[in-house]
């Protein structure tokens, strides 16, 4: 909406270069483009039409005539507002939200991500209190998630997506909170809700796919324009979806710009990059034949790599205290370095700042599933992340992906009774919330729910109602990750050293028979703090463990056994 030469209206530009014609349609013009057709803007490819009169909440669309001569109806790829699936025309919008956080922003412009502690409670908003619009969840998520002692909070994607049952991660509205919860404005007092709680926001962002729905973004003026004009690179095998063309500057522009939008027009926090390994690899999820080398003749994605380093770069330098976290499954060299050092492969950084830590996720909960007696023999997946752990700045993610699909919930992973399941989600967070690295666990696992999570009925909160009779065992495990996120927060060895080797020392990593992990953590000034995990159901009393000299009293911080977690009560004062 603007005004132009003293009239009131609303001016529309769209990106279709390829279009023989193209009109705006909406409400105000009962859905018939004849008097609304848009001129080009010369060789950009960019239509643009002021029309009178047209304000707030419109509905419109784009008609566009393809070379072909036929015609095609898309919402606006740059739709601020969107219509709650499953309609999907574009809203007319202003924002008219007034930001109340400029304390949080500036304590986070002057916060270090990697030497202050960083705990993400990660979470999926439709689900998590199902109905609960925007601003009901800014009642209620704040208070849950500062209780808890979380630092964060991750959304999984937000964006309008047409399909629920794609959790988001298949966006069509990239500019556009999902409708579903209200409006952006809403979307915005959500945000300043938890930002005002003290809570930062990361939010996953999908910029490696987008789906075929013929009013979005494939073939969206009659030719390729968004996805790459090779069949091969632009079909995503695993998803059925469209890869972007990286290596066309507008659309490249398009993303980078999304980036920075959600950073600055939201006041995110955090962008969890979905699916990068994705977009590295040509031969990604392709057999022989089904791809082709880049122009060296080798598998990476040049453009993918260069769009990657132009986003986290530009999203570093106009957004102080912003995180960008990568989800890259493979061990691509320099995910977390700057994109000016150059590594052994020969590339720049990809420039992130964090990396989830897939494989001390798959290890630790291969071992975990094993029998205690036969931990023994599986004993080096749980220390193999230390040979590596320096390589990059991690996040140890226990997410939605671990929880859904026949993986089971945390909990129901364990092996053993009900007792031995709860004993060993317990020990597994104590080494997790101990080990170096920041930590994310996603919700219903915070009070070992045993059920896997579904987005039709969210988390089981029934478990956590005082007239259920196996209750305590639910509030037992949620008083445990509240106790670690507070003892994590006051503990500068756990957070203040994550990224340098310095900070880290094996007292025993050798205690396989034991099924014992011992190792110290260091803070900057040399402060120890003494990590123990015994991950086999046998009491061992007066266990010898050396310790530096100097310190004459150790006190035990936390005991994942303790009785008001619902364990044994075997301690250590």
């Amino acid at each position: 909406p603007m005004t132009w030469q003293g009239v009131t209206g609303t001016r529309f530009t769209v990106w279709a270069p390829n279009a023989r014609g193209v009109r705006v349609v909406g409400d105000f013009t009962y859905w018939d483009g004849t008097a609304t057709p848009m001129r080009s803007l010369g060789g950009t490819g960019v239509w643009e039409l002021f029309l009178p009169g047209v304000g707030e909440g419109a509905l419109y669309k784009f008609e566009i005539t393809r070379p072909d001569g036929t015609h095609t109806l898309r919402a606006d790829p740059m739709a601020r507002q969107t219509e709650a699936p499953p309609a999907n025309a574009s809203i007319v919008h202003s924002s008219h939200h007034t930001w109340r956080d400029e304390a949080w922003l500036i304590h986070r412009a002057g916060r270090a991500v990697h030497s202050s502690p960083l705990s993400i409670y990660e979470l999926h908003l439709p689900s998590w209190r199902p109905g609960l619009t925007y601003r009901q969840l800014a009642e209620q998520l704040p208070a849950y998630v500062a209780d808890l002692g979380f630092t964060h909070v991750e959304l999984m994607p937000v964006a309008e997506h047409p399909f629920g049952g794609s959790w988001g991660y298949q966006v069509t509205g990239f500019y556009a909170p999902t409708a579903r919860l209200g409006t952006p404005d809403d979307f915005k007092f959500l945000i300043d809700a938890l930002h005002r709680a003290g809570i930062g926001v990361l939010v996953d962002w999908v910029p490696a796919h987008f789906p075929k729905d013929d009013w979005a973004l494939a073939e969206f003026d009659g030719r390729t324009l968004y996805e790459h004009e090779d069949p091969a690179r632009a079909a995503h095998p695993d998803w059925g979806t469209l890869e972007f063309d990286y290596g066309r500057k507008e659309v490249r522009n398009f993303l980078v710009a999304n980036a920075v939008y959600w950073c600055e027009e939201f006041h995110i926090d955090g962008l969890r990059v979905d699916a990068v390994a994705s977009m590295l690899y040509l031969d990604y999820s392709r057999e022989p034949g089904e791809w082709s080398p880049n122009a060296n003749g080798g598998r990476e994605n040049l453009d993918a790599v260069a769009f990657l380093q132009e986003m986290n770069a530009t999203v570093y330098r106009r957004c102080p205290g912003v995180v960008t976290v990568a989800e890259e499954s493979t061990a691509w060299d320099g995910v977390t370095r700057a994109t000016h050092h150059v590594g052994p492969s020969g590339f720049g950084g990809l420039g992130f700042g964090l990396k989830w830590n897939m494989g001390w996720m798959h290890d630790s909960l291969e071992y975990m599933a094993k029998e205690p007696v036969h931990r023994k023999y599986h004993h080096h997946e749980m220390t193999f992340s230390m040979v590596y752990a320096y390589s990059e700045n991690y996040v140890l993610p226990i997410s939605h992906d671990e929880v859904v699909h026949g993986k089971r919930s945390l909990a129901a992973k364990m092996p053993g009774d009900w007792w031995q399941q709860r004993a060993n989600h317990r020990a597994y967070l104590g080494y997790m919330w101990a080990h170096p690295g920041k930590q994310l666990l996603f919700m219903g696992q915070e009070f070992a729910q045993g059920a896997e999570w579904s987005e039709g009925h969210g988390p089981d909160w029934w478990l956590l109602d005082p007239s259920y009779s196996a209750e305590p065992d639910h509030r037992g495990v949620r008083d445990l990750v509240r106790d670690l996120n507070h003892t994590y927060a006051a503990t500068p060895a756990l957070w203040q050293r994550d990224t340098e080797p310095e900070g880290f020392a094996w007292i025993d990593g050798e205690a396989s028979e034991d099924n014992v992990f011992a190792f110290l953590r260091y803070d900057a000034d040399g402060g120890p703090l003494l990590a123990v995990s015994n991950f086999s159901p046998v009491v061992r009393h007066e266990y010898r463990l050396g310790v530096p000299n100097g310190f004459t009293v150790w006190h035990e911080a936390l005991n994942t056994d303790a009785t008001r977690y619902g364990g044994s009560g075997v301690s250590n004062p």
